[in-house]
Formats: structure tokens, sequence, C-alpha cells
């Protein structure tokens, strides 16, 4: 069973803790897992639609999980693709969208069995939405342990010091029992004498009342000028953020900025982990209202300007922004329209330093009317979908830290030069209009430049400086990149080059190599001119993940690739004129070689016996040695079927993926159902097949689309939660299409009409209502079904060609009770099953099930039919 908890309870309950907990002791009895933190802040939507958001989603999570950073995916769906036959645990911590949990865990079909994903949230309803019926809520602890909370943080042991039993047990009730609150009061009375204690309680008595905000806002008082005013600016701009990054920004601002945070998370009111900085949300919250109070009825004479109305006010034109303000952080997609500022906006802000818009295409300020001003101690510029062609070329940037601007409508991002002695990171990914960048020689500490999507940028600007201490150039998809100059050469500290999809480069800059010795990640997928890889690739010692996908001219690697020692992932899929592989080497970090669709490469890669997983499909490879027996590491092995395979026993017991795509069989051979480790079985297009025999019962992709002549499956499915497609195999006799939607989790079969053996069944999508039993024996408190559903086009008929097909062959989503079942593909006159689940309370008399479709603009519900699934003890459990 694969199984979804959640977790509930308030900010500061100790949600986190439990799961991370759990994490931890569980984790190595799982394949994969991974600890998604604070998801509602580390996973904002930058995108206008629930599609992107939910694909950016699901390569962070996939990212994660893989532990492959920066993993692109190019469309939903890669999660149970790679991890259904996966035993994972999954933690997401701080759920508060919907659509983050249908980006990473819609179904629990999408993860192998065994699995288990827990979720926190603060909103029960998340759970209810997502039907999770499993949840857990944290009380608040009881007396004695939140004693034991309190003194742990006070003592360092669980019980309190001789002289401070009842002081201890009255700052434990003042503290509200809150585990937050009792860390923070505890570490604020640590190493106090009992005098001490007794000084400062009245004033904690009579601050705190019920009131969690003034425990935590004593523990600021607390706190001296300048750690109050970094407790701030973490509050309001820097929470959830890299420790370093905030180290920079806030370099000019404190003295020894990191002893500072350190004093803060010793103080419990942030925490430093895996490089980044978090404050917890009441915390923040606290310290939002305390900037808000430093001016109530003006906004624009405080530090910071947070609230988008009061912002808008300021910007606008109706009120004014002072020499006080030093951030302002603006989310234009929760004002929901466009915003058209003065160009007078920030000229009262003398003293802004930080400036955070965020927006999307229809959500953003716009400046119409130019911007005559901005502040010239600006440390970081962080506008996403900025508004103008150009920047102002008038602008002081000496000070200026990191500059973002994704998604922009800059041409030129501005004329002439400006000096930039501070900058470190700079971001202009989807720029799609920019074509040129200025002189950039004054960057000379510019650390990591992001120019991802800027299909109409030719060339990168020829002077030096920029590159002196580049660390990460990021330049995929820059389809009309001619050059690289070269400056590039000398980017010595280099360590991450992404090329892929620079479809226009003539020339690779090949003299990076040989000054490579920092790089570790290298793309070059796309390069149809590259032939071979110069013997200096082997100079890269420290590299670690080379991709060369769809270089559809390489014909072979040099020798010289036997250097890499801790390359870890080398993908070669799509180069279909590979020939041939080195041998003789040993590449001992290699984990993961993909060589998908290599269709001339005939040789069986020698280069390593650590891979882990292995794609060979679409391959000339029809030898298999036999010492991949003693392979230790190898968990997935993907083939294509060859006709002397059944003469390679030792191939059989580890092939995890066989693929006979297209091929011109008329039956599968018998010996597949030897092959012990097989779990996804592909048939697709194979169109003179008529039957389909006996296959390994641990199956769980089974997917015989385009297979036109099948008639017969002998099968049996015992997976409950094996998926199956025979899309399009208009021949299947009725036996076998009863037995595919009877003992499948998912399914794809032709059909026109719902089953009668579906006992609910009604037209259109309307409403089935299933009555329970009132009387013994009652109905459990979860029931389970499966569900059909057959597909009408809503205008038959009325199509306009290629677009018509495109919208056609786009997924459809059904929704059910609040949950959202992908169809795919989508077709007329096919059934479509999945499993369904219904919270029962004591007080329901029936349940009420709505088919609806989430977009009714090309495909409608035309039929819709449930069948209860019997409990079972394997169910209960």
């Amino acid at each position: 069973e694969v199984r979804m908890i959640g977790i509930w309870g308030p900010s500061g309950i100790g949600k986190t803790t439990i799961a991370r907990v759990a994490c931890n002791q569980l984790c190595n009895s799982f394949q994969l897992s991974v600890f998604m933190e604070n998801i509602k802040a580390n996973y904002k939507r930058p995108c206008s639609d629930d599609y992107s958001a939910k694909l950016q989603l699901q390569q962070q999570f996939m990212s994660q999980i893989t532990n492959h950073k920066d993993m692109e995916i190019p469309h939903l769906g890669v999660v149970q693709d790679r991890l259904k036959d996966k035993k994972v645990l999954v933690v997401l911590d701080g759920v508060d969208h919907l659509v983050q949990l249908d980006a990473m865990a819609k179904e629990t079909w999408w993860f192998g069995p065994g699995s288990r994903i827990i979720i926190t949230a603060q909103d029960q309803k998340l759970f209810r939405a997502h039907g999770i019926n499993h949840v857990y809520k944290v009380d608040f602890p009881h007396s004695d342990e939140a004693l034991q909370i309190f003194c742990i943080s006070a003592f360092g042991q669980k019980s309190p010091k001789h002289g401070f039993h009842e002081l201890a047990r009255e700052v434990t009730e003042l503290a509200g029992k809150l585990p937050l609150g009792l860390r923070v009061m505890g570490s604020y009375f640590r190493g106090m004498s009992e005098q001490e204690w007794e000084k400062s309680l009245p004033r904690l008595k009579t601050s705190l009342d019920a009131d969690i905000r003034s425990v935590l806002k004593f523990s600021y008082d607390a706190l001296d000028d300048e750690d109050q005013c970094l407790f701030l600016h973490i509050a309001c701009l820097f929470s959830y953020e890299k420790i370093h990054k905030v180290e920079e920004h806030l370099a000019n601002k404190f003295l020894d900025v990191r002893q500072r945070l350190n004093v803060l998370a010793e103080k419990s009111l942030i925490s430093i982990k895996d490089g980044y900085i978090t404050m917890h949300s009441l915390l923040e919250k606290l310290g939002r209202d305390i900037v808000r109070k430093q001016s109530i009825h003006d906004p624009g004479q405080r530090q910071f300007l947070l609230d988008k109305s009061e912002i808008c006010e300021v910007l606008t034109g109706d009120a004014t922004g002072s020499k006080s303000v030093i951030g302002i952080e603006l989310d234009c997609n929760i004002t929901g329209k466009e915003l058209d500022i003065s160009e007078k906006a920030f000229e009262g802000m003398s003293n802004l330093q930080f400036l955070r818009v965020r927006g999307s295409a229809g959500n953003t300020l716009q400046l119409s009317r130019g911007l005559n001003y901005q502040s010239h101690k600006l440390g970081l510029l962080d506008w996403s979908h900025f508004p103008m062609t150009s920047f102002p070329s008038t602008a002081n940037l000496e000070f200026l830290v990191e500059l973002i601007m994704d998604h922009n409508k800059l041409e030129k991002l501005w004329e002439g030069i400006i000096r930039l002695p501070s900058l470190k990171w700079m971001d202009l990914s989807y720029s799609v209009k920019l074509k040129e960048l200025p002189d950039l020689s004054t960057a000379t500490n510019l650390e990591k430049l992001y120019l991802e999507g800027c299909s109409s940028l030719v060339k990168l600007p020829s002077t030096n400086g920029y590159t002196n201490n580049l660390e990460k150039l990021d330049l995929r998809k820059c389809s009309s990149m001619i050059n690289l100059p070269s400056s590039i050469g000398n980017a010595t500290s280099l360590q991450k080059l992404y090329l892929g999809g620079c479809s226009s480069l003539v020339e690779l800059p090949f003299l990076i190599l040989g000054n490579a010795m920092n790089l570790q990640s290298l793309d070059l997928s796309g390069f149809s001119t590259l032939v071979e890889l110069p013997c200096s690739i082997g100079d890269a010692t420290n590299l670690m993940e080379l991709e060369l996908n769809n270089c559809s001219n390489l014909v072979e690697l040099p020798f010289s690739i036997g250097n890499l020692k801790k390359l870890w992932r080398l993908g070669l899929k799509g180069c279909s004129k590979l020939e041939v592989l080195p041998t003789n080497i040993n590449l001992e970090s290699l984990g993961v070689l993909d060589l998908y669709n290599c269709s001339m490469l005939k040789s069986f890669p020698a280069i390593s016996t650590n891979i882990r997983a292995l794609d060979l499909r679409g391959t000339a490879i029809e030898e298999v040695p036999l010492s991949i027996r003693s392979w230790p590491r190898l968990k997935t092995l993907q083939m294509s079927y060859f006709e002397n395979l059944k003469e390679l026993p030792h191939a059989l017991e580890r092939i995890t993926c066989l693929q006979l795509r297209d091929a011109e069989i008329q039956e599968v051979p018998l010996w597949v159902k030897k092959m012990s480790c097989l779990n996804e079985f592909v048939l697709r297009g194979c169109r003179d097949l008529v039957s389909l025999p006996p296959i390994r019962e641990s199956l769980y992709i089974l997917d015989a689309r385009d297979c036109e002549s099948l008639e017969k499956i002998e099968c049996t499915f015992h997976n409950p939660n094996v998926w199956l497609n025979f899309a399009n195999c208009l021949k299947l006799n009725q036996e076998a299409r009863d037995l595919v939607i009877k003992n499948s989790g998912d399914a794809v079969i032709p059909g026109k009409q719902v089953p009668e053996y579906f006992t609910h069944r009604a037209t259109s999508g309307d409403p089935l209502r299933i009555k329970l039993n009132k009387r013994p024996p009652l109905p459990p408190k979860s029931m389970r079904f499966k569900a059909c559903v057959l597909l009408v086009l809503v205008n038959e008929g009325d199509g306009d060609g290629d677009d018509d097909d495109e919208k056609k062959s786009r997924e459809a989503v059904v929704v059910i009770r609040s949950r959202e079942h992908i169809i795919y593909p989508p077709l007329a006159e096919h059934l479509y099953t999945f499993q369904v689940e219904a919270e029962v309370t004591s007080s329901s008399n029936e349940l009420l099930f709505e088919f609806k479709m989430k977009n009714e603009d090309v495909w409608k519900i035309g039929e819709c039919g449930l069948l209860q699934l019997h409990v079972n003890e394997h169910d209960e459990r």
C-alpha cells in the first residue's frame, strides 16, 4: 500500500519537527527520500498558469529526490514515470495550496509499493480536498512535556536545575505551551541567575497575556539595537534565503553579519541549516507587525513596505515614500491587476536598498511614463516582468549586489557603461527580446550569470572583467547565440556551463576545457555540428555531469574521457550517429548512463561497472556481457527487444524495462515471463501482435498502445496499481477488455459505453449518489471505488486542422470530489479507469460523486460509472 499521511496543527506546534524525526528514522528503509521544507515559502508560484506552476514544482521535487540539481522535465507526468517503481519516503512540509500537492504527490500510484508521503499543513481542508484520510492532529503538549521542552532550551536538560523548579513551571505556563514559544523563552533565560529570572518575570507576566506574540516580542525586546535591526531585515526580506546572500547584502549595514546571525540562531529566533536562513512564520509576522507600528497611518515613513495596498498608495502618488524606506517587497500576483506607477514613484526614497517586485504576464507594475529616479544605494533589484525596453542608463548601481529581471520586456539592458563593482549575481532569464548585453567589464566580482531562454541574444560582451570570478554561466535555449567570446576561456573559476539548446552556436568553447580544472557540470545538448569532443575534455577532472543529448552528428568520445574519475552522469540520449564508446576505461563514479536512441551504437558500454541506471533503449546493442551479473549497484536496466535476447539469461534477470516499440512481431516470446526484475513492458505500435501471453505479475506498466491487431490477453494482473494502456487496440475481444478494466489500477481501453457491471452509471457526467447502509454491518470509514469515464468531443466535426488536432492531443483532466485525474492520451470511444476514495462519516447517508472536466473546451464527459472495491486485509493495513 502507498499511503499519504497528513500532519495538521497551528504554526509553532511542532509539525515540521515531527515530520523530520519520522523522516530521519525511516529514510533508510526506502530507496529514495526527500524532505521538501516549508513549501509555501520556498516554492512560490512565479507563473500565471497552473500548468507552469506545477511543472516548476515538479522540477524542483524531482531535482531534490533524485539529488540531480537543475533537473529539467519536459511535461507533467515525470514523477509517476520515474518513481512508479520506487519505494520512496516523501515529506512535503508547509503546504498551503492544492496545486503544490497536485504537482508533487497527486496520486498514490505515482509511487512504488510501500511508499509513504507525509504532508504538513495548517489548513485541514487541504487534506480533505486531496482525499487524505490519515491525518494526525498535533495537540499542545501537556504540562510535563511542555516543561521538558522549555528546560531543554533553558538548562540543556529535561528538568529544571536546583532552585529553578517553580520559576520554570511559571514561565512554561506563561509561554502558553506552544513549542516555539517554549524554545524562544528558554533561550532567553539560559544562563541567567535566579535573581535575574525573578527580575524578568513581572514584565513577562504583564506583557504576555494569552497571546504568543507577546512571548516572541519579549525575546525581540531583549536584543540589542543592532540585533533587533537584523531581525527585522530577515523577517521582512530575507527569511528562507541563502546565508551567503544575506551576508553579502547586509555586509555594509552590520559589522560581522555572520556572528550576529549566530546570536539570533542561539536565541531560537532563526534557524541556519543547509546554507539557508529560516525564520518561523510567527516570528516573521512579529517582525512585520513591529515595522507596521513604526508609522501606522503613514506607511511611507516605515523601514519596509510590505502590504500591497499600502505600497500601491505610495507608488501611485496617493502617498509618498521617505528616506526611512530601505526595502520594498510587492507581489503583483496578489493584487490581481496591473498598476501603472508614477515616474517619480521612488523619488523620495534616497535610502532604498532592497527592491523586490514579483510579477507575471498581466500582473506587474507598469512604467508607462518611465522611471526618473532610482536610489544609488540599491543592493538588491529583483523585478520579475520588468515592463520597460531598457533600464535607465543614468542609474547609479555601484552598490548593486544582485540583479534579477527575468521574463522582462528588455531589448537592451542599458546604454553605455555602468559601474558594477559590487555585482555578484545577475539573472535575466527569459528576456526573449534582449539582443545584446552592455559592456560588463566593471562587474569584476560577478559569480553567476543566468541567461536561459534569452532567445534573441546573439552574443556576450567581448570585454574582460565579468568573467574573472564567474562560477556559473547558464545559456540554455539561447537559440540565436552565434559564438562565445574568447574571454570565456579565461574563466578559470567556472564550475557550471550550460549551453544546451544554443542551436546557432557555430564554434564550441573548447578553449574553456584547457582551463577547466574547476568545471563540474557541462551541458552541450543539441549541438548538431559536434562530431567529436576534443581530447582536452579529459583535463576537466572535476567534471561530475556531462550532457551531450541530441548531438546528432557525434560519432565517438575521446579516450581521455577516462580521466573523469568524478563523473556521475553522462547523457548521450539521441546521439543517433554515435557508433562506439571508449573501452578499457573505468569511470568509477559513473552512476547514470543514458544512451536512449543512440541507434548506431552496437557495442555494450564497458566504461564503468558501478552504474546504477543504464538506458539502452533504441540502440543497436545485441550483446550483453556476463559480467553484468556482478555489477553491484545496477538498479535500472532499460533495453529494446532483439532476437537473441533469449540466449542471454544473465541479461533477462537484470532488465527492468523492455521495449518492443514498432516491432514486427506476431506474438510475445514466452521467455519474457522469466524476466524476474521486469516492471515496465512497452509494446507500442506492434501492429501484427495478435495475443499477449502471461507476463511477470510484478509488472507496474504495460504500454500496448496502437497494437491494432491485438485480440486476446492471457495475462493475469495481480498488482492492484498496475497501469495498462491499450489505446487504439480496437480488435480486443470483450473478455480482454473486461480483464483490463477489472484488474488494473489505471487503464485505457477501447469502448463505447461504461460496462453494466459498474453498478452506478450516469450519462453526461450527471452526479452519482450512493446510498449508505445505516444498519449493521456499517460501512468502513473510507470507501474505495473504481471509476470509469467515456469522453466525447465538445464540437465534433468543427475542427480547424492542425490546431484542432493539437488541442485534442493535450491531456484531459477529470475532477471528482476535488481531486484531479489525468486522462492521457484523450481519445474518443475509449474508456478510462482509475480509483477514487471517499471518506465516510457517522452522519453520512449517501456519497455524492460529480464528474467534471477541468477544461470543457475540447472534451466533455459522455458517460461515467462507479464500482465499489471490496475492503480486504491489505487495504485495512
